[in-house]
């Protein structure tokens, strides 16, 4: 059983979101709010397993919500389910803590295909966000360097195979066709490269590609 924040300030939305949750998370407790004061009070009385956020709300920007929940519940991942596609809230968002990004125009089969994914710990991204993501990191001039007080990390020739194409925004069971290996198997590879890295989500994924060179290549 999961505790669930759903903040989203239009009724109609919040219904047929919080009836695709209760579809993926079946008995979960979800709070709902349609401000981000009411989920601000919400977060310091209950502990949050995962919270879907709207970004433009009538009082502020759901960015607020992400950045509290990071900063008093760490553990809890946050997911922004917004029509906001452009960097402005993109990065923002990401680098407040979001752990996934969706967009409501998506079909509400792929969004509850994407939030199932996170039990593998699969960031959910839309499509045209991860494609987003990429472009911004691999349009950098040049890989950003490691701080020298940082310890050099070395993948294999498989890993980083697998890490360019999580970085490029392909699903697990599309690597596995790519590189004729299981879904299982690369789940299992992005486990090691995760935490060989020390990154957590598909943008500090891309970033780190990006840093590697692996975009050149």
């Amino acid at each position: 059983m999961k505790n669930i924040l759903l903040l989203e300030d239009l009724p109609e939305i919040r219904a047929w979101m919080k009836q695709l949750v209760l579809q993926v998370f079946p008995q979960s407790l979800i709070s709902e709010a349609a401000r981000v004061h009411d989920a601000l009070e919400l977060i310091t009385a209950v502990k949050f397993d995962l919270a879907l956020v709207d970004l433009g709300l009538p009082d502020g920007s759901g960015v607020d919500v992400v950045a509290a929940l990071r900063e008093s519940q760490p553990e809890a991942q946050s997911v922004v389910v917004t029509i906001h596609d452009d960097d402005d809230h993109l990065f923002p968002a990401l680098q407040a803590g979001a752990f996934g990004y969706l967009l409501k125009e998506q079909a509400r089969e792929l969004i509850s295909e994407q939030l199932k994914r996170m039990s593998q710990g699969e960031p959910p991204l839309s499509p045209s966000i991860a494609r987003r993501v990429i472009s911004h990191f691999a349009s950098q001039s040049r890989p950003q360097e490691r701080p020298q007080n940082m310890p050099h990390v070395s993948l294999t020739d498989r890993e980083n195979e697998v890490l360019l194409r999580v970085a490029k925004g392909f699903t697990l069971p599309e690597i596995g066709v790519q590189l004729n290996l299981s879904r299982h198997t690369i789940a299992d590879y992005v486990k090691q490269i995760y935490r060989k890295l020390n990154v957590s989500s598909r943008a500090e994924a891309a970033l780190e590609a990006q840093r590697l060179g692996l975009f050149r290549r």
